[in-house]
């Protein structure tokens, strides 16, 4: 497999694992860090913008929940939206920081949609985020702790 397959193939399953599609986006990039055939700043690049941009996919079904809030493929269920909604109403855009967290961070990503977070900070948080945890999955699979 070429080096763009793989980089292709990690992409899609970091984009899948931040939206309503399954993922496993970590035990991917771990298992191609294991390998040592591939350039690890280009597969923590190519998680961390697959991630990025699912969760900006997120952001914009916020925008517009409220008309996909009763199909049957909505990934959230009200419980889940009033309980992140109120913790976002608490900490604001801050806890974007947290969007690197399985299921509570791709609702957070949502519902900073519905409440307008201006996507260039939506951006700026959720990078810092999501970037972060590729790294740390990185190190962790390099065996640097």
């Amino acid at each position: 497999m070429s080096s763009i397959e793989v980089y292709i193939i990690l992409f899609t399953s970091s984009f899948a694992s931040s939206t309503i599609l399954p993922g496993h986006s970590e035990i991917t990039l771990i298992a191609l860090i294991t390998q040592k055939k591939y350039e690890v700043f280009y597969l923590v690049f190519f998680a961390s913008l697959g991630n990025i941009l699912g969760s900006v996919l997120n952001w914009y079904l916020g925008l517009y929940f409220l008309k996909f809030k009763n199909k049957k493929w909505f990934p959230f269920n009200e419980n889940q939206i009033k309980k992140v909604s109120k913790s976002f109403l608490e900490y604001g855009k801050w806890s974007l920081l947290l969007s690197w967290v399985p299921f509570i961070g791709d609702v957070l990503t949502l519902v900073a949609g519905m409440f307008r977070v201006p996507l260039y900070q939506f951006v700026v948080i959720v990078s810092v985020a999501k970037v972060s945890r590729y790294i740390f999955v990185s190190l962790i699979a390099l065996n640097v702790f």
